[in-house]
């Protein structure tokens, strides 16, 4: 017989926990290795989470550490930052971490099954199909047809709920992940302010090297940080809400409203699920 792997990778988002907690529930039977790929740079909220993620599953979930850090990569790409059309955090510092740790094992021969949290309301990204024969993907929301309230549901009945930081931010990744909406990077710098200095401190030797990127479309980190500017971001923030709010049906399972996610309001963002879910 052939032997198998299964995996499961928790970003420290809300999909991927909700996965572990689905497949914990649905298939004990399964000896499922869960997985966390540590760039170091996470939000506090996010490990508070995984410590208690831990805690529902009865066992550990690995932490995977990348070889190189964030700055070592920043000075191999010349110090350009990440964006959507060079995603380099992406592959270097989470999806090289899996793929040298699950390679021994294809190439032992094991056949290794890897969960995925696509949701059934969401498309499957080709970016994560299999290059190798040994690797399954399987996709276990989409099968049971579990969409986003499907998802909140699982978390609530297993007195998990969402992990802290969606009170401000959908996004988990790097606290200066360049998916961010403005209101996010107002967050960002209200409630972890040395992360936004940090992230100012990137952007500033970026600029100065020639990147033709900031960590915010269309303008720095230092201008979005004024007062006046902070204060716009926040009134145009809550227009978008009120005009979600004013067209969303009313559930009356949820008197207090269903909650709003950054997707919601600003569309859907083309981000990497390997970062975000």
């Amino acid at each position: 017989m052939i032997e198998e792997k299964h995996v499961l990778g928790i970003s420290g988002g809300r999909d991927s926990a909700a996965l572990a907690v689905y497949m914990r529930q649905n298939y004990p039977e399964l000896d499922i290795d869960y997985f966390f790929t540590d760039t170091g740079k996470e939000l506090p909220e996010v490990y508070d989470f995984l410590g208690r993620l831990e805690g529902f599953l009865g066992k550990p979930i690995l932490y995977l550490n990348p070889d190189r850090d964030f700055d070592y990569w920043l000075r191999q790409f010349n110090n350009f930052l990440p964006s959507p059309q060079t995603r380099w955090c992406t592959r270097q510092l989470k999806l090289r971490p899996f793929e040298q740790w699950v390679k021994p094992m294809l190439q032992s021969g094991i056949k290794v099954y890897s969960y995925v949290a696509i949701r059934a309301d969401e498309e499957f990204r080709e970016a994560y199909n299999s290059k190798h024969e040994n690797l399954v993907i399987k996709l276990p929301f989409k099968e049971a047809g579990i969409d986003k309230a499907g998802v909140i549901e699982l978390l609530e009945m297993s007195d998990l709920g969402m992990p802290a930081y969606y009170e401000w931010r959908t996004r988990s990744g790097c606290t200066f992940c360049f998916y961010q909406q403005k209101i996010e990077w107002v967050g960002l710098l209200e409630r972890h302010n040395d992360a936004f200095l940090e992230a100012m401190a990137y952007e500033k030797v970026a600029t100065e090297s020639g990147s033709p990127f900031t960590w915010s479309q269309g303008e720095s980190l230092a201008e979005l940080s004024k007062p006046e500017r902070i204060r716009v971001i926040k009134e145009e923030h809550a227009k978008r809400v009120e005009r979600l709010r004013a067209r969303r049906p009313e559930n009356p399972l949820r008197p207090n409203g269903e909650p709003v996610d950054m997707d919601e309001i600003y569309g859907q963002a083309k981000v990497c699920i390997a970062c975000h879910k």
